[in-house]
């Protein structure tokens, strides 16, 4: 492979074992299986779930699922608040596919109900612990306010209660993302009972990473969101979701300049190609990657004696024990796992297989 600038490399096996883990996980569960693609925003990735029986999945803005159904998806759920300004395109979609949409606020559903053409699917989503957005799973009187105004539409179908355990990546101990998990599932349990006479068919949705690779078997819902799963990443393999091994992307940065007396490399690899997010481990200590030596058939495992100790714009600083510090010189590619596998994804615009192969992203086709 001819490498010369920063390269998101994706290892095409490991991202298939991947997901043929969690589509087994999801079968024998009994539960569907609604990936989330905003990790790879690949059409070329996402025929890997198709080619493994997925035929519903989730997407994180009107734009991507747009994309995804320009390529033949025709089940897709927007999980993040409905954004009322973009009906225009929630209705051309809506006239082609089974849109599921989600809303938090009552003025979302009147907007919808004012400005849709096309019948959609409609969930409520509710906050079960991660405080970012979402119904408190105690508010009876709000869910019961949304959901009779719902009735009252004609193009707005109740479909469910989505949540999503984001609290859970700040989790280090697998019992405390069970916990979080198992916490979340009985407040829906409660919702179901309550409004089960009303909406028999009413689905139960949960979504992360975490909890997806850790659990086995997910008794109570009807659907997991897991996305991140796909390639993991560091922060994934911290919280204990992954092993290193099963980490299935990895930059390629072009070593640019030594300094012998502080004991740093600069990579060409920054902010701009990585993101900023840190994982910050027990001691406090910041780390915005783990470096790996490039191999022919991939990488190996991080090494020791490397750290990426801070990123700017386009410069990655890698401090080097004194015993590794020649092994590199200018001009050769150095590997580095990165922090958060969906924003460095989403920055790179592409992948190039291990194999040579080009992958397209959402972001490198606009």
């Amino acid at each position: 492979m001819n490498i010369t600038t920063p390269t998101l490399l994706l290892d095409k096996e490991k991202a298939i074992r991947n997901i043929s883990r969690m589509v087994e996980k999801a079968k024998r569960s009994g539960v569907r299986l609604r990936p989330h693609f905003k990790t790879h925003q690949s059409v070329q990735v996402g025929e890997w779930f198709r080619e493994q029986g997925v035929e519903a999945i989730t997407v994180s803005s009107v734009h991507m699922a747009r994309y995804f159904a320009d390529h033949g998806w025709r089940d897709i759920l927007v999980a993040f608040p409905a954004n009322v300004l973009e009906v225009e395109s929630i209705n051309e979609l809506a006239s082609r596919i089974k849109l599921h949409l989600i809303a938090v606020n009552q003025e979302t559903v009147v907007a919808l109900a004012k400005g849709l053409q096309h019948p959609v699917q409609l969930s409520l989503k509710i906050d079960t612990g991660y405080h970012r957005t979402g119904i408190p799973a105690n508010n009876y009187a709000e869910i019961d306010a949304m959901l009779e105004l719902i009735q009252r539409q004609d193009k707005l179908q109740f479909a469910g209660f989505v949540v999503h355990n984001g609290h859970t990546y700040k989790q280090t101990d697998a019992a405390a993302s069970r916990n979080i998990h198992d916490t979340s599932v009985d407040q829906l349990h409660l919702l179901r009972e309550r409004y089960k006479a009303q909406f028999p068919d009413l689905q139960l949705s949960v979504g992360d990473t975490p909890s997806c690779s850790i659990l086995e078997t997910f008794e109570g819902v009807d659907e997991i969101r897991p996305g991140n799963f796909v390639f993991y990443d560091i922060t994934q393999q911290h919280i204990g979701s992954c092993s290193f091994e099963e980490i299935a992307v990895c930059m390629a940065c072009p070593v640019v300049a030594k300094h012998p007396d502080r004991s740093e490399l600069i990579l060409y690899g920054g902010s701009v190609h990585f993101s900023k997010d840190v994982l910050v481990q027990e001691d406090g200590a910041a780390v915005f990657g783990r470096v790996v030596e490039l191999t022919d058939k991939g990488w190996s495992e991080p090494l020791e004696g490397f750290e990426v100790i801070s990123l700017s714009q386009e410069h990655g600083v890698v401090r080097v024990s004194a015993e590794h510090f020649d092994k590199y010189n200018i001009g050769d590619l150095m590997g580095v796992l990165p922090v958060h596998s969906c924003l460095t994804a989403d920055i790179m615009r592409g992948y190039l297989t291990t194999e040579g192969e080009p992958i397209d992203h959402l972001s490198g086709v606009r």
